[in-house]
């Protein structure tokens, strides 16, 4: 029995079946649990063979990828090899095959933003703040280097471990690299978060990135997003009149300085918006006096607020993902569906 049981043992450990064709990225790696997945692709860990250093892979079949999909791809990687920062998310290597694209990644074990906060007891503007400095930094880097994320958005920024000191910019999906002095006019985002350029069809720079920011950190002040409409052509408006309200009782115990950043942000004139740089020198980032230590989630409702946003989010997931305008009207009615079951106004 006891020779039985160590075959089967034996066999179990082997997760690799006899004759199959080891794939390039088992070559170099030992394959592990799953982290998450998409549509065409699944993210797992990973363990180097020659130092047993762990990473997240991301493997993605090509098969059913149309050749335009294919060259966003082949974009997404170029991006990446040209960064390498402690804030964003970086690229070890990556194995194209004739039906795979593995990209292996430097393994983030800790939660996305919004995530963390929730699972917190105390949050308060200096975290909020140290939050916005780092997320600035990688963005001075990456615009520095004529890179658009495009897609800033707390899912995308994540944790690198459980000490939740240090936070990336992940997925750089829909980021572009800008030619100097050039524009954008590609519509893409993630609703809440998209800037107000982008859904007027104006061409655009690097700034859509700091309107994303400003529109994050609103939420973490408050709770729940500077625009909320109960469907995406009203959402849409909303955000084009960018009027921005610190609403009563909830904004009462938010130091003006944070207040007055949130504004910098969001000013719908570029020339007049923060830049990275600029943010950093901002009196709420640069300085230990200019924010409130109170704690956030001693604000009546801020708790109920905040997890009822991360919950729409989920919801939400896959519906509004990534926009185009010509898929809007189909769009805002799924997001119909989804607000009748849970919305912010409640």
């Amino acid at each position: 029995m006891a020779k039985l049981l160590r075959k089967v043992a034996k066999k179990g450990a082997n997760k690799e079946k006899p004759g199959r064709k080891k794939s390039k990225l088992a070559e170099f790696y030992s394959i592990q649990g799953k982290l998450g997945r998409g549509n065409f692709a699944v993210v797992r860990k990973v363990q180097r063979r020659s130092d047993g250093k762990f990473f997240a892979a991301k493997i993605i079949s090509k098969k059913r990828l149309k050749a335009k999909e294919l060259a966003l791809l082949g974009k997404e990687v170029k991006i990446l090899k040209m960064l390498n920062h402690p804030n964003i998310n970086k690229m070890i290597q990556t194995f194209d095959t004739k039906n795979h694209l593995y990209i292996v990644l430097e393994l983030l074990e800790g939660e996305n933003l919004f995530e963390n906060i929730v699972r917190r007891r105390v949050y308060t503007e200096q975290d909020a703040a140290n939050v916005v400095k780092q997320i600035a930094r990688a963005c001075e880097y990456m615009h520095a280097r004529d890179i658009i994320h495009r897609d800033l958005k707390p899912q995308n920024l994540v944790y690198s471990d459980n000490k939740y000191e240090q936070i990336c910019v992940t997925d750089f999906g829909l980021s572009k690299y800008m030619e100097p002095e050039t524009l954008a006019k590609t519509v893409c985002g993630t609703p809440a978060f998209v800037a107000p350029e982008v859904l007027r069809q104006e061409m655009y720079g690097t700034q859509v990135d700091m309107w994303s920011l400003g529109t994050i950190l609103y939420v973490m002040l408050c709770g729940y997003p500077p625009f909320v409409e109960k469907n995406l052509p009203r959402l849409y408006k909303a955000i084009k009149r960018g009027t921005v309200v610190f609403d009563k009782p909830y904004w009462d115990n938010i130091s003006a300085e944070a207040k007055d950043c949130v504004q910098d942000l969001l000013k719908l004139d570029v020339r007049k918006r923060l830049t990275p740089t600029m943010l950093q020198k901002h009196p709420w980032i640069a300085t230990t006096t200019a924010y409130s230590t109170n704690n956030l989630f001693d604000a009546k409702g801020y708790n109920r607020r905040f997890k009822r946003f991360v919950i729409l989010t989920k919801m939400r997931k896959g519906v509004e993902t990534i926009l185009f305008l010509n898929r809007l009207r189909h769009a805002a009615d799924l997001m119909d569906v989804v607000d009748e079951k849970l919305s912010l106004d409640d």
